[in-house]
């Protein structure tokens, strides 16, 4: 891409896109100043080489501007997070974290487990990355304290008290067998309990044990000690790192050979309570800047962050082209998630050493497990590829008696489908698998970059080699990797086609034989689910070319049409549903098309 015109640039806060020739968006970025920003991209002793790729595939660029730097932030994060650009610091974390939640405007507040945090009065607690342990801690909270379990629906319309209340696990509110104020103290023990001030609800539950005991109120005594138990058991499983409380997520950032790893550590009422780690592979040291920054405004759109952020330091929040309040906007960014002030933070003490150290040692053991048993790490090896496959493209034929024949193009990209970048080709009908692929690569090429790490072909030997032969024909016979997938065979030769069939076979240019893969390893079933996504994509769409060719050689039939009425409704409506769903008016601007015959259509329609 040549560098823009300065005087075409504001000089204003916002966004900008780059986007490759077909329009895609590859990069999104945002700027206190975007003529600055822009052009800095520009200079070359600045550039990296992660800059220099994204530039020569850049071929247009777009600009959003904002009132504010933090709208601009905002909305970076917004589109990083629908179009998920290639050359972007992408969060592919999926994973929605489970919150402990209470409404606390309801006089008999249940405790949820919620997936999705919403600003709407209610007490949060967590994050916890486990399902598992987060429902356990639940159950034990519900055995240990009287809380209702039932819906707010169910406790208006309950009758009698439920199972849980004769079981001694819940005080019957709906029964009005308890008062909103002692339920509330129930409540509030709880609340002390998830933000983790474990100490003073202990003390204040055995001093009530011990008046319970002298007034030898021994049933209540009992339920007491059971919920010092269970505040116990609790507190066993955190390690204490904060004496006076406190809640705090802990940043460490781990640069790995082939990428960079970031561990997070959430801290909550003084004591570390859960973590994760992430790692992004193709970055380099120099691309921390941007991974932290992406990473906080990432990361916090699923939950509100804690009031204190603690990275490994600040200075990865300036950068020298944008040198804004970066820290400033971030912290009033987060603040507006939280509905309070947020302080992002550089460790000042041997204890904020000690938690980054943690969070880093996370980072440093998830990027020895992704870089051991990735995927693409494995499949590197498996399929003797000249680098970790990023972008695997997959092609399977259908037809039917050799009509309607369609290729269809699938796309994984970093081990997760694209649907966006799916493709179906209508190639020469005869039913010649191995010349329908050979005309499918010859199409493939034309059409361009990118290129894929992997070509996937679904069959065996033979269509492997079609495919290798139109791309010597053309010149680039090593262009990119080609392997071909095949259906493992029976003791009399016949492929076996039945779902969960875990031995097929795997071919490479090159080699006879199959490659050696473990029956129902990582990498062979991987393989398997990008050609049966290809299979699944494939048939839906030659099915829809067979039902469109039936469907016009049913129009045909009708007196009045012929070829180029079929074609000018095909153009106009696009769908078989469309068609039949299509009103008189509709019909009427169809050229050729007048009222007589539009209502003699408009009926046979109806009917096909």
């Amino acid at each position: 891409m040549e560098k823009p015109e300065p005087q075409s640039l504001p000089l204003a806060p916002g966004v900008y896109l780059y986007k490759d020739e077909r329009g895609r968006i590859i990069y999104v970025g945002k700027a206190r100043v975007l003529r600055r920003r822009i052009l800095s991209y520009f200079h070359a002793e600045r550039q990296t080489a992660k800059t220099r790729a994204m530039l020569g595939h850049t071929r247009s660029l777009d600009i959003i501007a904002t009132t504010t730097e933090k709208e601009a932030l905002l909305l970076e994060a917004s589109l990083i997070k629908k179009h998920r650009p290639r050359y972007n610091i992408v969060l592919r974390d999926d994973k929605q974290y489970v919150l402990f939640r209470f409404n606390v405007k309801h006089p008999f507040p249940r405790l949820e487990i919620v997936r999705k945090a919403r600003r709407d009065g209610a007490r949060l607690f967590g994050p916890f990355t486990s399902a598992v342990s987060a429902r356990e801690t639940w159950r034990l909270v519900h055995r240990s304290f009287g809380l209702r379990r039932c819906s707010d629906k169910a406790m208006k319309n309950r009758v009698r008290p439920c199972l849980y209340h004769h079981m001694g696990q819940c005080p019957a509110p709906c029964m009005s067998l308890i008062s909103s104020e002692e339920y509330r103290q129930t409540v509030n023990k709880v609340c002390a309990l998830l933000e983790g001030r474990a100490e003073a609800l202990l003390m204040g539950l055995r001093e009530d044990m011990g008046r319970a005991a002298e007034a030898q109120e021994f049933e209540k005594a009992a339920i007491l000690r059971n919920q010092i138990q269970a505040v116990e058991r609790t507190v066993e499983r955190q390690a204490a790192i904060m004496p006076g409380g406190g809640d705090m997520d802990a940043v460490g950032l781990f640069p790995a050979e082939k990428g960079l790893a970031v561990g997070i550590v959430f801290v909550r009422g003084g004591s570390v309570t859960d973590g994760r780690s992430f790692y992004f592979g193709g970055l380099d040291f120099e691309d921390a800047p941007e991974l932290l920054r992406s990473f906080l405004s990432q990361f916090y759109t699923v939950f509100p962050p804690p009031s204190r952020v603690l990275l490994p330091w600040l200075p990865l929040l300036e950068t020298a082209e944008d040198s804004g309040p970066e820290r400033e906007i971030m912290e009033d960014t987060l603040g507006e998630k939280r509905g309070g002030a947020v302080r992002i933070v550089a460790p000042q003490n041997a204890r904020d050493n000690r938690l980054v150290d943690i969070a880093v040692a996370n980072a440093r053991e998830e990027a020895r497990l992704r870089q051991k048993y990735s995927l693409a790490g494995m499949l590197f090896r498996e399929l003797h590829l000249p680098a970790p496959p990023r972008r695997i493209e997959c092609v399977d034929i259908s037809h039917t008696g050799g009509r309607e024949t369609r290729a269809g193009l699938v796309v994984f990209e970093n081990e997760r489908p694209a649907p966006g970048e799916y493709r179906a080709y209508a190639v020469l009908d005869g039913g010649d698998d191995y010349a329908a692929l050979h005309a499918w690569t010859e199409r493939r090429l034309k059409s361009g970059p990118p290129w894929p790490d992997l070509l996937l072909v679904d069959g065996g030997r033979g269509q492997l080699a079609a495919v290798r032969r139109a791309l010597a024909e053309a010149g680039k016979e090593n262009f990119f990797p080609v392997a071909a997938i095949a259906k493992a065979r029976d003791g009399e030769g016949r492929a076996i086609r039945r779902a969960g069939n875990a031995g097929d076979r795997i071919f490479i240019p090159g080699r006879a034989n199959p490659l050696p893969l473990r029956e129902g390893g990582p990498e062979l079933l991987f393989l398997q689910h990008v050609r049966d996504t290809a299979h699944r994509f494939v048939i839906g769409r030659h099915r829809r070319a067979h039902r469109s060719a039936a469907f016009s050689g049913e129009l045909m039939r009708l007196p009045g049409v012929g070829p180029v009425t079929a074609r000018l409704l095909w153009e106009k409506f696009a769908s078989i549903e469309a068609m039949c769903a299509a009103s008189l008016e509709e019909l009427l601007t169809v050229p050729g098309i007048g009222r007589t015959k539009a209502g003699y259509l408009l009926k046979r329609l109806r009917t096909l």
